[in-house]
């Protein structure tokens, strides 16, 4: 029993996440342009046939830009809160919109994506895990501050796209004014480098094996930072460190009858992240 995983793309520009297993998938919202999404997922040999529903975290359009045209395009439920979707002012078919409620698991054939709460700017804004055959992937970003809820969904991961937005140091020496640092910066904003690596040292599981760090913001940031603070913690965890610009590779997670012998296996593709082993 196995899940694929991968990025299609993170970022303040787009974020959309592919989790599934080999009959199904779901994408973690859709900032990618449909086209461009659909290229993203030829590249990778995913066929997008295999998506079966969308989830939307929030309202930002990074999260929202592709969603009209993808779900209108191939039919594809779109799961999303009340509150978001009047804040998102989307025209979607009506037929296709499903409402979800925070900490209510969701089913799609076998994948069971159970929504939680996180604190953000936006009206209704949400995390998620996705969970087959005792596997566990967290998409865990946009946050200001790990929350109750982020912590304890957080330590039951086998593998998480967990946000690390920010360097402390580049954002408060850099050109942006003082509210927009403020906003970045604070509880309802995004998680820095560091606040990332105390959530990761502190509270990762034992049975943790893969941490895509993900989210990470064009001007106050810088992908080799990133590196650089992870990698002599990484241990037996594979950090990888998710583009603003392609694809990752896919990461296959399998698990045996014995639900805690899991491994991580990338499938090459020339667009290979950095990958601490």
């Amino acid at each position: 029993m196995s899940l694929q995983i991968a990025s299609l793309n993170s970022g303040s520009n787009a974020n959309c996440y592919f989790i599934g297993n080999s009959s199904e998938a779901v994408l973690i919202d859709a900032g990618l342009s449909c086209r461009e999404t659909e290229k993203r997922m030829k590249r990778l040999e995913l066929d997008i046939k295999k998506i079966k529903a969308i989830f939307i975290s929030h309202e930002h359009a990074d999260h929202i830009a592709g969603l009209e045209v993808l779900s209108k395009k191939y039919q594809l439920p779109v799961y999303i809160t009340p509150a978001t979707l009047r804040n998102s002012r989307l025209k979607l078919e009506p037929h296709l919109i499903n409402a979800f409620i925070k900490n209510k698991t969701v089913s799609i054939g076998d994948l069971q994506i159970l929504p939680f709460t996180k604190s953000h700017d936006a009206d209704d804004p949400h995390s998620f895990t996705v969970s087959a055959y005792g596997l566990n992937v967290g998409v865990i970003t946009d946050i200001g501050y790990a929350c109750k809820q982020v912590l304890k969904h957080f330590t039951q991961c086998h593998a998480v796209f967990l946000e690390s937005n920010y360097c402390e140091d580049m954002l408060m020496n850099g050109g942006y004014p003082y509210h927009l640092k403020q906003r970045i910066s604070g509880d309802e904003g995004h998680l820095s480098n560091k606040q990332a690596l105390d959530l990761f040292l502190k509270y990762k599981a034992p049975h943790l094996q893969l941490l895509i760090l993900s989210h990470l913001s064009q001007n106050n940031n810088k992908p080799q930072i990133v590196e650089d603070l992870f990698a002599p913690h990484a241990g037996t965890v594979q950090v990888v460190v998710a583009s603003r610009y392609k694809e990752s590779e896919i990461f296959t997670l399998e698990t045996s009858t014995s639900k805690l012998a899991v491994k991580v296996k990338p499938k090459k593709h020339q667009n290979q992240l950095s990958l601490f082993d």
